[in-house]
């Protein structure tokens, strides 16, 4: 005779209604933790040997197992039937696909425009390059947490991960290309060597299989267990991209606090946030103009504005080495961006129901 499963509050689930309505907070509290405490995120962005047997040893990357468990649990949490869902509505993905590779095309040479008047001696060409190697990049994987509150339609977010992904090794040596022009001739070879160095094997070994492991794994599992898998999943993801946060931030962090420059803080501050509000702005009001649902205008509006500033960050420090200032827009626009995903995707107080 089969137990039958528990219906009662799981342990765990006050932890991860807490944790979701201060999303943004925590995110904020990882940036401030990495500025007092960096050594441990320090540590754990080095590539780390694990011994296996004798002299046998295998190179792990934390930051990548990071992304690789966010992804893991939103495919086990959306799970085929939700994503069936969504490939019978490809109106959403291509629209939201479409949005987010349009985007940097039109918001980076307005804010490359504005830059030429700033006094920087460049005229701010490191951080439009630094701007450019982020939002062409693929959609966050991190989004697919912000979603799963509820606002969002949690498996579009997923598809547009997967898709956006899978188009990256075309779209994003073609975004680079395009912009390049808009540098100064020494950055403009710097994010050339990155446009032809992208290759196919992210999307593989760091995107398809996470998912397709998450959806495999829900597929396996019987029916009593799946309810505490899945919200166990859901805390999972939320504690992993917070410490994939902090550790981002524990780079750039440590590099400012070591060497401070407040006015090209300040510079890149207001850069990030005019790409950010800007991105979002352009996949917000293009999803009402194309009528899409509400959880679906706020799924592309993410995707839209949710770049992954991570494996920007790890190309411009491939790149560009001598260079570790322009990070910070990259960490000011990673900040700003899960600060404006909390603010859309909060949940709204219920409104007091008048008496008759």
């Amino acid at each position: 005779m089969s137990t039958p499963a528990p219906s009662g509050p799981l342990p765990h689930v006050g932890l991860l209604a807490f944790l979701r309505r201060r999303l943004g907070w925590a995110s904020g509290t990882a940036y401030a933790a990495a500025a007092v405490l960096p050594a441990p995120g320090l540590w754990l962005r080095h590539p780390h040997t694990v011994l296996l047997s004798g002299r046998l040893g295998v190179d792990v990357s934390v930051t990548q197992m990071l992304l690789a468990t966010v992804l893991f649990t939103a495919g086990l949490r959306a799970g085929p039937g939700a994503l069936a869902g969504v490939l019978r509505r490809p109106w959403i993905l291509l629209s939201g696909l479409t949005l987010h590779l349009t985007a940097p095309l039109l918001v980076i040479p307005a804010v490359a425009l504005a830059l030429r008047c700033s006094p920087d001696a460049d005229g701010g060409s490191g951080m439009v390059a630094a701007m450019i190697l982020t939002v062409a990049m693929p959609v966050a994987a991190g989004a697919t947490v912000w979603t799963s509150q509820g606002r969002g339609d949690e498996a579009a977010m997923l598809g547009l991960v997967v898709a956006s992904t899978l188009a990256s090794p075309l779209t994003l040596p073609a975004v680079i290309r395009t912009l390049s022009p808009l540098l100064n001739p020494d950055y403009a070879r710097s994010v050339a060597v990155v446009a032809s160095g992208t290759g196919s094997g992210f999307a593989l070994t760091g995107v398809l299989l996470p998912c397709g492991a998450g959806i495999v794994c829900r597929l396996l599992l019987p029916d009593r267990a799946k309810r505490t898998a899945l919200s166990m999943a859901a805390l999972i993801a939320v504690l992993a991209a917070l410490l994939l946060t902090y550790v981002n931030a524990c780079g750039a962090i440590g590099q400012f606090l070591a060497r401070p420059r407040p006015l090209l803080l300040l510079g890149g501050a207001l850069t990030a946030g005019a790409v950010c509000l800007l991105s979002f702005g352009w996949g917000a009001c293009w999803a009402r103009v194309l009528r899409l649902g509400a959880s679906a205008r706020t799924s592309v509006a993410l995707a839209c504005g949710m770049s992954n500033s991570s494996a920007g960050a790890v190309l411009i420090t491939t790149a560009m080495p001598d260079r570790p200032q322009i990070l910070l827009p990259v960490l000011a626009f990673s900040l700003l961006q899960k600060a404006v995903a909390h603010r859309m995707t909060r949940p709204r107080p219920a409104r007091p129901v008048r008496p008759a």
